[in-house]
């Protein structure tokens, strides 16, 4: 998916580089998480991905085809939920679906589908500011999902939430991504959350990508930089 991407930023005749000659690639129905420090250069990865930002050099691209703007083959679930305040929980999944044109009937069967499978039943007529944050969160990954989109990225979708709500998320998510079986990537600083969901972990450090493996095999590396975020991590899980 990435093939050789870096990416520099310019501001006030300098020049700031973001990601050096990253390549990654993303098995189809794989589970990816992208790890690594503030401003390394992770979310500029994701955004490159979905289409939101071009890289300098290299290419993205999504099932052999070259990313050069968003599509409704990829989804992103964000931080802060982005939902529309003056819509419903209904509304809000509904969207995306009626913007592509898709029928009544279907429409609704996939909805209401993605309402059980999130575990929003009797919410449906709610607004934002009435969910916690939480539920929000469930109702922006039941918006995404419900496109069916081959990829679904996420950008620090669980940082925003407190650590009790986060691990019921991780919970919740790992089960409905043993049910739909989709092409993910997420993107954290929590090498944490990361191995409690991913099936491959990518560690990006400065820009550039020192390390790509199975959380067990990661947690096995000698590399100061990859020890310095695991000695972060309370417990290790086997690979």
């Amino acid at each position: 998916m990435f093939d050789a991407v870096s990416r520099v930023f310019h501001r006030d005749g300098q020049s700031f580089p973001a990601l050096d000659r990253i390549s990654l690639n993303v098995r189809d129905r794989e589970f990816v998480a992208i790890v690594g420090p503030s401003g390394c250069g992770k979310t500029t990865c994701l955004r490159m991905a979905a289409g939101l930002e071009s890289p300098t050099s290299g290419t993205v691209s999504v099932g052999g085809r070259p990313v050069t703007k968003p599509g409704p083959d990829r989804a992103v679930v964000f931080q802060q939920f982005a939902l529309f305040p003056w819509k419903t929980v209904y509304e809000n999944i509904d969207f995306g679906l009626r913007s592509k044109g898709i029928a009544d009937a279907p429409r609704r069967e996939r909805i209401r589908a993605q309402v059980q499978l999130m575990g929003l039943e009797g919410y449906e007529s709610a607004y934002p500011h009435q969910l916690s944050g939480g539920m929000q969160q469930r109702v922006a990954i039941a918006r995404s999902y419900v496109l069916d989109p081959d990829v679904l990225l996420m950008d620090e979708p669980f940082g925003a939430l407190d650590p009790l709500t986060r691990a019921e998320l991780h919970r919740e998510f790992h089960r409905i991504q043993g049910r739909l079986r989709k092409t993910v990537i997420i993107v954290t600083h929590d090498m944490g959350e990361a191995f409690a969901l991913a099936n491959r972990v990518g560690v990006i450090d400065e820009g550039r990508l020192i390390a790509s493996d199975r959380a067990g095999a990661l947690a096995a590396s000698t590399d100061p930089r990859v020890r310095q975020l695991l000695d972060a991590v309370p417990a290790i899980p086997r690979a």
